[in-house]
């Protein structure tokens, strides 16, 4: 049942994209609970997903690619969240 790091960052890493399974979730969940540092990473890893998906819905409103400014306010706002 004991996690390496590596393992519970690809666990996390499929959880966000609904691919691990519900073993694979308990798991990761007592690791996270017992390391900090994967803890940290799973919620930079949320936020980065989340801000991703929050852009790239806009993007396919407006237009394919995003332009300078664009791109430095996605960079604030992951800066703020993290």
């Amino acid at each position: 049942m004991k996690l390496t790091c590596n393992e519970a960052t690809t666990i996390c890493d499929k959880s966000q994209y609904k691919q691990a399974s519900f073993w694979e979730i308990i798991k990761l969940n007592i690791h996270l609970i017992l390391c900090k540092k994967c803890g940290l990473y799973s919620k930079q890893n949320g936020i980065i997903t989340k801000c991703i998906e929050k852009h790239k819905t806009d993007l396919n409103k407006q237009k394919m690619c995003l332009c300078e400014q664009e791109k430095k306010q996605m960079e604030q706002e992951l800066k703020t969240k993290i």
